[in-house]
């Protein structure tokens, strides 16, 4: 059976723009705790989160703001940014997201890229300045006409401008957009050369948040934490459009990740479901105040952004009460969702695969080197084709023809097999896999055997230069607190009669954290740099 799948069709697409389902909702749900932003206690309505919108929608029209503009947003989590998300898609802004921890080059690259006119920003987090930024790099940001900084005048100035505009402004704009038009461009870290800009519709990540939530089966009594980041589809598009197309809550743990800051927003907050990459659960779980905190009241979540460990994803069903809980695969380019578990998935599903196809879209998975879509069981390059297929990279026609072939499908990087359940799992990335001695060999295989040992908190395998193979496996090991350190020849003793000899690590680097990238990948790259340079590959 060939290794393709389709996905269900009802319910159906949603036409709409976000503004116009926003409104939906809030008609429906205006009495309804919409935002709640947990570090501060400010509390939104639906009812006072559509007023709030509408004054800086008014605002951006009365400071000259067009349809299909570029509006930026840089900050960290907090409820302007939702506020700035939802009233420039009711004045048909493309919204275009920053990445917080970009420094003055990447900040200048995506300005001039995207052409933003209008940038709201946070003034400063952690360690960046972000109006000594702005300032630094004011000469070289040509289309960039005003910076609006978030919790000073400059923001009340913006509401003013809106305010002799008569109340039909905003309706008017509105009546002139369309569901596929371009309303979000999100930058994607690429490995190698520049960020490229993913441009998405409204058709796109209206209904990928809708559809995420749906599968996890929200409705307008739950409330989700969102302790990731808005700039990113997980935070904007899974957590916040899910949210507002179910007339759910949204509830803004603390500007940035922090552990016990997010059980506790959970807990108080009396969260239904919480959303986390791997690495942000195995912190809460390890936690010091874990236990302290009340999580009865989960029910699910979504764990996205990388392989969820099996003894991970227990302690969510167990320990956190989330018996729902689900795993998500996808990438920026696709909204981002295309393949998902579904809530009365077993342990093995949710912990063996990433979910089958998402409704609406299609999966197939092809031999990277011919095309051909391979039997189930085999492995190859996973591809999507759907609703959820971005327009493109912006102003980049040869990069988006790289990435998107004649017939729509969506090229991700990612080798993938296909069970014969049609439920997918992740083998690695096509530039991930090592091949050491002619042996294909793909590191999550690896990395899920390692987690298995009982003083292992988290493990990352990778390949690494050899004369002789022309790569060796090398093992990056955070231990647990308290544990005996492990090295090579502990290592092999543990893996020897389980493993093939050839996919035993050959090199064990004990670390206290990985490098990550800032949408919480880890950078598999600058871990083979930084191996090769310690052990003088």
């Amino acid at each position: 059976m060939e290794s393709c799948a389709r996905g269900e069709t009802t319910p159906a697409l949603i036409e709409e723009t976000i503004g116009a389902n926003f409104e939906r909702t809030v008609a429906s749900y205006g009495d309804n705790e919409a935002l709640v932003e947990f570090a501060t206690g400010r509390r939104w309505t639906y009812a006072e989160l559509d007023r709030d919108v509408n004054a800086l929608a008014r605002g951006l029209i009365g400071a000259g703001i067009e349809k299909g503009d570029r509006v930026g947003v840089w900050s960290p989590n907090c409820a302007e940014w939702t506020i700035v998300q939802y009233a420039s898609a009711k004045v048909g802004a493309i919204l275009v997201n920053v990445n917080p921890s970009y420094r003055t080059h990447e900040f200048s690259y995506a300005v001039n890229q995207s052409g933003l006119r209008l940038l709201v920003s946070a003034e400063s987090f952690k360690t960046s300045n972000y109006r000594e930024m702005v300032e630094e790099t004011a000469s070289r940001n040509a289309t960039l006409e005003r910076v609006v900084y978030i919790g000073t005048d400059d923001w009340d100035a913006l509401l003013a401008e809106g305010e002799g505009l008569p109340t039909e402004a905003v309706p008017e704009r509105m009546a002139t957009l369309a569901p596929g038009d371009a309303i979000n461009i999100q930058y994607t870290s690429g490995t190698t050369g520049y960020p490229k800009g993913a441009t998405l519709s409204h058709r796109n990540i209206l209904n990928n948040g809708f559809f995420t939530t749906e599968l996890i089966n929200f409705t307008a009594e739950d409330r989700l934490c969102i302790p990731v980041p808005f700039y990113h589809c997980f935070g904007m598009v899974m957590g916040n459009l899910g949210c507002t197309t179910h007339g759910a809550t949204m509830v803004i743990p603390a500007p940035g990740f922090d552990p016990a800051t997010t059980l506790r927003a959970t807990a108080e907050e009396r969260c239904t479901g919480l959303y986390g990459v791997p690495t942000m659960f195995i912190a809460m779980q390890n936690d010091p105040s874990f236990a302290e905190h009340d999580l009865s009241h989960l029910r699910t979540g979504v764990m996205a952004g990388s392989i969820c460990p099996v003894e991970v994803m227990k302690r969510c069903v167990n320990d956190m009460h989330m018996a729902e809980v689900s795993i998500a695969y996808g990438m920026t380019e696709t909204s981002p969702v295309s393949c998902q578990t579904r809530t009365d998935d077993d342990l093995d599903r949710r912990t063996a695969t990433i979910g089958r196809v998402h409704p609406h879209v299609e999966v197939k998975i092809v031999d990277p080197t011919t095309g051909d879509t391979v039997e189930r069981g085999e492995p190859g390059e996973l591809c999507t084709r759907g609703y959820s297929v971005m327009i493109g990279y912006w102003d980049d026609e040869e990069k988006t023809r790289e990435a998107i072939d004649a017939e729509g499908w969506m090229h991700t990087g990612d080798l993938a097999e296909m069970r014969e359940d049609g439920y997918c799992n992740i083998v690695g990335r096509i530039k991930d896999m090592v091949i050491r001695g002619g042996e294909n060999i793909y590191p999550r295989e690896i990395e899920e055997f390692l987690y298995t040992h009982p003083d292992i908190e988290d493990v990352q395998v990778i390949g690494v230069p050899d004369d002789r193979y022309g790569e060796e496996l090398a093992a990056w090991i955070r231990m647990r607190p308290g544990a005996d350190p492990l090295d090579e020849a502990k290592v092999r003793e543990f893996a020897t009669g389980k493993l093939a000899h050839y996919k035993i690590p050959r090199y064990v680097l004990l670390v206290e954290e990985f490098p990550m990238t800032v949408t919480g990948k880890i950078r598999k790259v600058q871990m083979r740099e930084e191996t090769a340079e310690r052990l003088g590959l």
